[in-house]
């Protein structure tokens, strides 16, 4: 998992400071998952959501539940 979450923030240019705050996402994929607040805040839910969605690509192990529309 730490390398397909390492290649997932290279790839979408993700600071690898921020990886921890992706892995509760990776843990729990099939959960509810944080949205945007509109807030401002960093980094924001749409981008670690991005993240990992790319990491569990990455892992061949793909979200099935669909996101909710944004």
């Amino acid at each position: 998992m730490d390398s397909a979450l390492r290649r997932a923030s290279e790839e979408l240019s993700f600071p690898s400071y921020y990886e921890a705050c992706v892995r509760p996402l990776l843990r729990n994929p099939e959960g509810h998952w944080p949205r945007c607040c509109g807030g401002g805040c960093e980094p924001c839910a749409q981008t670690l959501i991005q993240v990992a969605l790319r990491t569990l690509e990455l892992l061949g192990t793909p979200r099935v539940t669909p996101l909710p529309e944004w």
